[in-house]
């Protein structure tokens, strides 16, 4: 088991076995979430930026990249 204290300023050290086990680096962010039980914590992973542009270019299958290229500059 492992415990930590809270500062004054409301901070909170993990100790080094919930770091490592949760691969928490600095600037990481944590989630927490209530349940019945307490709350509980995890490593928050935020998607990826580029994630809204899979299959964005889908309907120009079969096309070269500098036909597409073209296609998309005007020219």
């Amino acid at each position: 088991m492992a415990i930590a204290r809270i500062t004054s300023k409301g901070q909170v050290t993990l100790p080094k076995e919930v770091r490592e086990a949760l691969g928490i680096n600095k600037g990481d962010e944590l989630e927490f979430r209530k349940g019945k039980d307490g709350y509980t914590m995890k490593k928050h992973v935020r998607g990826s930026p580029f994630s809204k542009y899979v299959g964005y270019l889908r309907n120009q299958r079969g096309k070269t990249t500098d036909k597409i290229i073209v296609e998309l500059r005007g020219k």
